[in-house]
């Protein structure tokens, strides 16, 4: 059915066909339309994973980025993803960068977006999570944090704290993300010194709670094998409940659009194909350099069930859809489970 609907949602804005297509969702699930969008292999037992301590019903969980403010975890639930990360969330509303601000590279199966967290806030997600947790606690939902832009560096660790506190009653694990390309400056907080500093911080408020959320950190696939090697010391010493690779990439290298386009976009961080070797290599380092010392959700150009096992063969311990879910539709999530089933 959405290989019906996507020339239609592809033929809007980008960021338009988001809400869009959100929007119809809604509707075919309220007139009863949940077979038509829904795989009964998504909820087979066989597929059930835990990791970090939490049971997860299935692998393949929902980036986050596409959920900013947790106004449709019911609805993507039903579409069979194990698992729902909403944000990035950040103290303070903010609006993000200008319009336009989210871009199809259809010929290389990608997007570009500098969104910039653009978001209600946290406190308005918040309200929401009781809801939905009171509704539906078996719906696992994760939060990513972030600091708002015109909180200076220095500051930074302070926003990430409040996002932290306010949601850690409604989530079940937690993401810090320092690796968005479309906050100025922000990976500069990918760097030893600071990066410690902050996930420290966020352990040691994490710890002096009764039950401690799983803590982890998303990286930018632009890395070098050495800060790698620092990531790997610093989640072992800070004791993270995991990493997850990787967030989007600045570089432009061998895509198959025209150069012009390319440069009439400008920055922004890029997902989906041109991405899928780079992650997995990134997986691949960090589970191999680190014996396999913490679990690693990976995302990052999975649009076919051979990519997703990659990434688990790799050394992954979960997957994450966005880009691919946006170009091949639901349908991705109940394929990737079934192979994943064929290979038990």
């Amino acid at each position: 059915m959405y290989s019906l609907l996507r020339p239609l949602f592809f033929k809007l804005d980008a960021e338009k066909a988001h809400y869009t297509a959100i929007s119809g969702l809604q509707t075919l699930l309220k007139i009863g339309g949940k077979g038509i969008v829904s795989n009964s292999v998504n909820s087979d037992k066989r597929l059930e994973r835990e990791v970090f301590g939490i049971k997860f019903k299935n692998p393949v969980g929902l980036a986050a980025g596409f959920d900013k403010n947790a106004k449709w975890i019911e609805e993507l639930d039903k579409l069979g993803f194990g698992f729902i990360e909403i944000g990035t969330l950040t103290p303070k509303p903010q609006d993000g960068n200008p319009k336009p601000r989210l871009f199809r590279l259809k010929e290389d199966n990608a997007l570009i977006n500098r969104m910039g967290f653009n978001n209600e806030g946290v406190e308005i997600a918040v309200e929401r999570l009781k809801e939905i947790k009171a509704k539906k606690p078996h719906i696992i939902v994760g939060g990513n944090i972030g600091k708002n832009k015109v909180t200076p560096n220095e500051e930074a660790t302070s926003d990430y704290i409040i996002c932290f506190d306010a949601l850690f009653d409604y989530v079940d694990y937690f993401v810090v993300n320092v690796s968005s390309p479309n906050t100025p400056n922000l990976r500069e907080l990918q760097e030893k010194k600071p990066l410690t500093e902050l996930l420290q911080t966020l352990q040691n408020r994490n710890q002096k709670k009764e039950n401690p959320k799983p803590l982890l950190l998303k990286i930018a696939p632009d890395l070098t094998d050495s800060q790698l090697d620092d990531i790997i010391e610093i989640a072992k010493e800070v004791k993270l409940a995991g990493i997850i690779a990787t967030n989007t990439t600045i570089s432009r290298e061998n895509l198959k659009t025209e150069t012009q386009k390319i440069e009439t976009i400008s920055n922004g961080g890029l997902s989906g194909k041109p991405l899928t070797h780079r992650s997995t290599e990134v997986i691949s380092y960090l589970h191999r350099k680190s014996d396999g010392a913490f679990p690693i959700i990976g995302v990052g150009g999975i649009h076919s069930p051979k990519d997703a096992i990659e990434k688990l063969e790799a050394g992954a311990s979960l997957i994450q859809l966005y880009t691919g879910f946006v170009y091949e539709g639901w349908k991705l999530i109940g394929d990737i489970n079934q192979e994943i089933l064929k290979r038990n």
